[in-house]
């Protein structure tokens, strides 16, 4: 059985994006938070993804220059591209990456039977879709890379429920970002 992991940066109070919805000038990771992010990627089978983030995360099959950044990019681009991708939107017309289904509706009950028959971990990514999977305790672990920033305001990592998280492991990075991992009980 596979775990639903969401995993997101997040700045230290809590937001994913800040009021004007911009994070690329805060939360682009060095090559030590990527190293991380590889590590922890090459045990995911399966990304799940709200239509803003499947667009913005395409671009690691799309776009060329973006994977060629640097050795941590490639790889990441590498298991990107490797991995089942579902996307959930009612607005896409079509996906334009492999391995990549689109669907109409996020279900609960489709997600529950893909995580029991799963033999590799999941993601749920962006904080709308996994607002959803809170709501319907799909989610088992919450991962953070939270970035020395406070914002004031902006988009919110985690929804308005109530949830009980155990520190599973943590480890600092050079450039003062601190991955957080939590098992939700």
């Amino acid at each position: 059985m596979g775990r639903l992991l969401y995993s997101m940066i997040v700045s230290a109070d809590g937001y994913v994006a800040d009021s004007e919805g911009r994070f690329a000038d805060w939360a682009r990771p060095d090559e030590e938070v990527l190293e991380a992010v590889n590590e922890d990627t090459a045990d995911v089978g399966t990304f799940l993804y709200g239509r803003r983030m499947y667009e913005m995360m395409a671009v690691w099959e799309t776009d060329p220059a973006v994977q060629s950044q640097s050795p941590q990019s490639e790889e990441f681009a590498r298991h990107w591209q490797s991995k089942e991708k579902i996307v959930y939107s009612t607005t896409l017309e079509d996906v334009d990456t492999k391995l990549t289904r689109l669907e109409r509706d996020f279900t609960p009950k489709e997600v529950r039977a893909v995580k029991e028959t799963a033999g590799h971990d999941l993601t749920v990514d962006g904080p709308s879709l996994a607002a959803e999977a809170f709501r319907h305790g799909l989610v088992d672990e919450v991962h953070m890379l939270v970035c020395p920033i406070v914002l004031g305001g902006g988009l919110r990592m985690l929804p308005d429920v109530r949830l009980n998280l155990r520190l599973r492991a943590e480890r600092r990075f050079g450039n003062d970002m601190v991955q957080l991992k939590y098992t939700v009980d």
